[in-house]
């Protein structure tokens, strides 16, 4: 590294081991997690006693990484005995009891952090409200008052839950679900009705809400996508983001933009500090007003966990610069992930957690090198230095990026290089607005509209680096796909240390993306650009996406087999799914529904007033409940918009019983619009769901460009609604071989015969229909024919 001090390791071990100590027992019980910290506490007993030579003579390697491997089972002890203690807390038995039982409570809480709203537009009903708490104590039906200082999270509906501040005490009545797993929730509160406050929130609560809302002021006369983006580049504040601004944002790889990250802190810590050395301040002066306005920031942003996370990873620098030694910031980085995970071991499983390290890390670790290699380039030293900053952190954010999002992005780095010009200005300004919206709204509106410049430069960053080609590839979702990456990005680093190596990595690389990249262009693959509809080959059952925004699309019915629902999601890029909606609860339905889930936020759950069969319902609301999601049972004339999609509940116009089969002639019938296009989504509706409804509706609400052909092309169609529907294209999801004779081939000719195309799912794989400059068009995933 030509030279370069060679990082300070030391307490790398301990933080590690702590962290992953801490991940293991989120999944675990209160015993096992505590078992891991004894059986651990032994072993560093035993290697301590080898190293300091008192149960023999120590060997050379013992004496050299004797206190590693000590430091690493110190930290396995600590991360065991403080997660355990949480887990006992969580996992308490009468707490337990209540939600197993899915009792109606009476609870008192504490509010843990701003209320959010679920994103998506409802039409006609209030937005879903997540709220974290911690629970003071909960009252069931028996009138017994349990004290339990658990975390739970609430989902609400009435709007006065939007107004809670961190801090604020509160009851509230509802019914409790089982939590989602994996962090320390010990329960989801189903709330009804609004809270009752039981006390103000704090001074400073108040004052951050005062700042935070003078923001928003501010912004609101800008125009839509900087307005949004710039609260949430300030303060994490993403109420007013449209929903195409955050999937171009994750397209991109640049979504940690719209979070409080450490990179707003040492934006806000190094402005300050720049006025610190101007003014000729000395060390201890510039860190103490570092140190203030450090303060200051978390105040306007709420001390809520992800900040506190955040301020913690700005301050490793103010730390080392307050030392007079960079070489302290990596020991710094350690003690700071230890401190906070035995401190709350819920951020060891926190995805946000894990980059802010990780991206820190490779600020300390890599950055350097490459700015002192491409400094010996000939490259000037402020490009090098920009050049080399984005590149390590999303290089070493980029396993974790891979196992959340199933894919590789190859626009990140240069999409985040072009932003870095922007982030520090609209920062800035956007913080001088919120500060001053109190007492000069006129000034504040200024700052915004000066802030709101280069706000719009990384929406158009993040616009057009979305649309690429070839932007993102597909890749192993999940833990084994980060492990993988992980794995062959650290041998990627220790093979470019040698000059042949790196010459050989850098010719194959360029080789790949040679070769690869002209034929994406030309044959984009799938998802066929222009999608308004795609049926997924998952078998004997149905799933049908219809397209929001980039990433994103309202999955309709999950097919009878999880991984066959993800593996369509994600060969079309699906990464969220604003509205899942489940026709009925028949299992070819619904089989699928934790594959919907796996890997993507959920943000409704729709569903059919007619609750049977109930091992379907059981399933689809266990699954929403585990992962904290809103399930709405939908009457006919429920209507949703979002993105690019308006789609509303058409059928069943009433409750049909006694008919053939109860549960498919309830089947949810959907009207959607799609850019234009028409559609008629209609479940498994029979005949008499279908008479039913061309006996309700005007002939031209029937009317639809594509039809999703009923109960997988059976027999039991009403000829009258076919003709009335008259599609251009029909669309069959059925499962090769099937025993139940799907497709009935009467029912195709007669589709065929009024001008429909018909593709099917067993014959044709994924099929999608298409919006051209020729017209509508139907596509296979390997073939196009005309509409």
């Amino acid at each position: 590294m030509g030279g370069a001090v060679a990082p300070d390791l030391r307490l790398a071990g301990l933080a590690v081991a702590a962290w992953l100590t801490a991940l293991a027992g989120l999944y675990l019980d209160a015993r096992r997690s505590l078992l891991m910290g004894v059986v651990a506490a032994g072993l560093a007993g035993l290697a301590a006693l080898h190293v300091l030579g008192l149960a023999g003579r120590p060997g050379r390697l013992v004496r050299r990484h004797g206190w590693i491997v000590v430091a690493v089972l110190i930290g396995v002890v600590c991360g065991g005995a403080a997660t355990s203690s949480r887990l006992a807390v969580r996992d308490a038995e009468p707490l337990r009891a209540l939600v197993d039982e899915r009792a109606e409570v009476t609870a008192e809480l504490v509010v843990r952090d701003d209320p959010r709203a679920v994103r998506g537009g409802i039409v006609g009903r209030p937005p879903t409200l997540l709220v974290p708490a911690r629970l003071v104590s909960v009252t069931g039906g028996s009138g017994q008052r349990i004290a339990v200082p658990a975390r739970v999270l609430v989902l609400a509906n009435d709007p006065a839950w939007r107004e809670l501040l961190p801090g604020q005490r509160l009851t509230a009545e509802g019914r409790l679900a089982q939590p989602r797993g994996g962090d320390l929730t010990g329960a989801v509160l189903m709330a009804v009705g609004a809270p009752a406050g039981l006390g103000s929130p704090s001074a400073l609560q108040r004052a951050a809400g005062l700042l935070r809302a003078g923001l928003q002021k501010a912004c609101a006369p800008l125009p839509d996508d900087p307005g949004g983006l710039l609260p949430g580049l300030v303060v994490g504040d993403t109420s007013q983001l449209p929903d195409t601004v955050e999937e171009d944002f994750r397209a991109t790889g640049m979504t940690h933009l719209n979070a409080v990250s450490g990179s707003n802190v040492a934006i806000v810590v190094g402005a300050v500090l720049l006025v610190a050395r101007w003014a000729r301040a000395g060390p201890a002066l510039a860190a103490g007003l570092c140190g203030l306005a450090l303060v200051g920031f978390v105040i306007l942003v709420r001390p809520s966990p992800s900040v506190v996370r955040a301020a913690t990873m700005g301050a490793i620098g103010l730390a080392a610069l307050a030392a007079g030694r960079p070489r302290a910031a990596v020991p710094a980085l350690a003690a700071a992930v230890a401190v906070l995970v035995l401190v709350d071991p819920e951020l060891a499983g926190d995805p946000g957690f894990a980059l802010s390290v990780l991206a820190t890390g490779g600020l300390l670790l890599l950055a350097p090198g490459w700015r002192d290699g491409l400094r010996r380039w000939g490259v000037p030293p402020g490009v090098a230095e920009a050049l080399a900053v984005p590149a390590a952190a999303q290089l070493a954010c980029s396993p974790v990026i891979a196992g959340l999002t199933g894919t590789v992005s190859l626009v990140a780095v240069p999409a985040n290089l072009l932003a870095v010009p922007a982030i520090a200005p609209a920062t800035v300004l956007g913080v001088a607005a919120a500060i001053v919206s109190p007492i000069w709204p006129a000034g504040a509106e200024v700052a915004a509209w000066l802030a709101h410049w280069p706000a719009w430069w990384l929406v158009l960053i993040a616009r057009y680096g979305s649309r690429l080609p070839a932007g993102n590839l597909p890749w192993p979702g999940g833990a084994s796909g980060a492990l993988l990456l992980a794995a062959l990005t650290v041998v990627l680093l220790v093979v470019a240390r040698r000059p042949v190596a790196r010459r050989l990595v850098a010719v194959l690389t360029v080789a790949v993306i040679v070769g690869t990249l002209p034929v994406r262009v030309i044959s984009p693959g799938w998802p066929p650009t222009g999608w308004v509809v795609a049926v997924c080959a998952v078998g004997q059952g149905d799933a049908v996406l219809l397209p929001v925004a980039a990433g994103a699309a309202v999955v309709v019915d999950a097919g009878p087999d999880p991984t066959a629902v993800d593996g369509c999601l994600r060969r079309l890029g699906v990464r969220r799914v604003p509205l899942l909606v489940v026709s009925h609860f028949h299992v070819d339905h619904t089989g699928g529904v934790a594959g919907v889930f796996r890997g993507r936020r959920v943000d409704t759950v729709l569903t059919p007033q007619w609750p049977e069969p109930a091992l379907g319902r059981d399933l689809v609301h266990t699954t929403a409940a585990t992962n904290g999601t809103p399930v709405v049972a939908a009457p006919a004339g429920w209507r949703y918009r979002a993105g690019a999609v308006d789609l509303v509940v058409v059928g069943p116009p009433y409750p049909m019983r006694g008919t053939r089969s109860d549960p498919n002639n309830n089947s949810l019938v959907l009207r959607a619009s799609v850019a234009g296009v028409r559609i008629l989504l209609t479940g498994d509706a029979e005949t008499e769901e279908q008479q039913a409804l061309r006996e309700h509706l005007p002939p031209q609400a029937l009317r639809a460009d594509v039809l999703k052909v009923p109960h997988h092309g059976s027999a039991y169609q009403d000829p009258a609604f076919l003709d009335a529907v008259a599609p251009s294209v029909a669309l069959v999801p059925v499962g090769a071989g099937n025993t139940y004779g799907h497709p009935n081939e009467a029912v195709l000719a007669r589709l065929a015969r009024g001008g429909a195309r018909v593709l099917r799912t067993d014959v044709d794989g994924d099929v999608a229909a298409v919006r051209g400059p020729a017209g509508l068009a139907v596509v296979t995933a390997g073939s196009t024919r005309g509409g």
